[in-house]
């Protein structure tokens, strides 16, 4: 026969397991609902995210951000491959991925997560100086 310790201890332990998943599912799924995807409206001076981004990504679609920063061209857009993003730093394509938390990481730096793809990319750039993005940074999936 139980005992009422030990059934009351069995509850707390299933309420502590079922809260600590929900706790740790929930910016995951908070995240798939804030995709980027989400986003509209034309990219800055009028450029088609295909005409940027080159013939060969067919998968890109809507422009997130288009900027200069630290004299730095930087451009955003949602894309179909599984990291959902296309970031380009001087026409270059950067790697980036979103994590199971819904920040961002870049190929500049894997262990700095960002919130949004325009910090992401603004500290890619701040990683990288005046150095220039090699083809090796264009295409990164886990």
């Amino acid at each position: 026969m139980a005992s009422r310790r030990r059934v009351l201890r069995t509850g707390l332990i299933s309420a502590a397991a079922v809260t600590g998943t929900a706790a740790g599912l929930g910016p995951m799924l908070a995240a798939d609902r804030s995709s980027p995807r989400a986003a509209t409206g034309p990219g800055a001076g009028g450029q088609d995210a295909k005409a940027v981004a080159g013939a060969d990504l067919e998968d890109v679609s809507l422009p997130l951000f288009d900027e200069v920063y630290r004299g730095r061209h930087i451009q955003g857009f949602t894309s179909d491959d599984p990291s959902g993003l296309l970031l380009m730093v001087d026409g270059r394509p950067l790697g980036a991925m979103r994590r199971f938390d819904g920040s961002y990481v870049s190929m500049a730096n894997h262990f700095q997560p960002y919130p949004t793809p325009l910090s992401t990319a603004r500290g890619a750039v701040d990683v990288i100086g005046n150095a220039e993005l090699g083809d090796a940074a264009a295409v990164h999936h886990h």
